[in-house]
């Protein structure tokens, strides 16, 4: 009885879901949260500048 009851109690031992694990991570958390908007305003600034047109002084 107390084999079933030890057995019944590691099958009903799940995975930790892999978002737990992230918001379980202050670290993981701080490092996204300075590098994800880094990397944003990077591209975004990368964008824009592309986007300047090119004077007519220059020709």
């Amino acid at each position: 009885m107390a084999d079933q009851a030890q057995s019944q109690a590691e099958q009903k031992e799940e995975r930790v879901p892999v978002m737990q694990q992230i918001l379980d991570n202050p670290f993981l958390l701080l490092f996204l949260g300075i590098t994800v908007p880094t990397v944003f305003y990077i591209l975004w600034g990368v964008m824009e500048i592309a986007t300047v047109p090119v004077t007519p002084l220059a020709k």
